[in-house]
């Protein structure tokens, strides 16, 4: 079994930092990038893709709305062709910068609200397949499974990739908790490590109301922007390799 474990990474502002980007970057194998407009300054993106590349990170840019101020979690009604043009915007400068440091953006991974509106909007994910599409439409897309996304993609020759997320609650149809209820994202490092080994070789997850969902993901998330999140990553990490599973990025 090979599995991919991402991060959101790069995810600081100016003075502000959020996270510990240098400590994430020894456990995982992908590294979605901010781009700037949910986080993120070319100071932080050289800094974080420098590193990755020395690691042997794979670099995916984490593009999103342009919503600094709430941390791009707020969905936001953007014309198709003003989403399609902000998210070449991003990946461009991103994939720039990384190639300035001796790599390359190899996915691409929305973030926050605009994550999850492309998942069952095909509007919206149309402007962000024909981004990736005039960029490079050999760059997959990293979504949820079952996202409205995958069929879009297709359509254009885009490739996507669907991922788990070790630390989120799911509903019963597979999507993501919201953020704002109660028991959204899961803190406990043994909870999570256990939701991870069980999505890498079940391909299954526990449903918020106890169900169980069928996960078929080929690289599993955990949040760099949560508290404890090193230790979090590392009990995820320390699990998947002791059942087995090998830890190798997807792109």
């Amino acid at each position: 079994m090979v599995i991919d474990l991402n991060a959101d990474l790069g995810e600081g502002f100016g003075i502000w930092r959020l996270g510990d980007d240098l400590a994430l970057l020894d456990i995982v194998t992908s590294a979605n990038v901010a781009c700037g407009f949910h986080a993120g300054d070319p100071v932080t993106i050289r800094r974080t893709c420098a590193a990755a590349v020395d690691r042997g990170v794979s670099i995916g840019a984490q593009v999103s709305y342009r919503d600094l101020a709430h941390f791009g979690r707020r969905e936001m009604e953007v014309e198709p062709e003003e989403l399609c043009a902000e998210v070449l915007y991003q990946l461009a400068a991103v994939d720039g910068i990384a190639r300035a440091m001796g790599g390359r953006v190899s996915y691409v991974k929305p973030h926050g609200a605009l994550y999850n509106r492309i998942c069952r909007d095909p509007g919206q994910a149309a402007a962000v397949v024909d981004a990736v599409a005039d960029y490079d439409p050999t760059l997959p897309i990293l979504t949820l499974p079952g996202s409205v996304v995958h069929g879009v993609a297709a359509a254009e020759g885009v490739p996507t990739i669907a991922e788990a997320f070790a630390d989120r609650a799911y509903t019963p149809s597979g999507a993501l908790v919201p953020r704002r209820e109660p028991g959204a994202v899961i803190h406990d490092p043994a909870a999570v490590s256990a939701r991870a080994v069980r999505m890498a070789l079940d391909k299954s997850v526990l449903a918020a109301d106890g169900s169980q969902v069928e996960v078929l993901a080929r690289s599993i998330c955990v949040h760099g922007d949560t508290p404890d999140a090193v230790r979090l990553a590392q009990a995820v990490r320390d699990q998947l390799l002791e059942a087995g599973v090998v830890l190798q990025a997807f792109a």
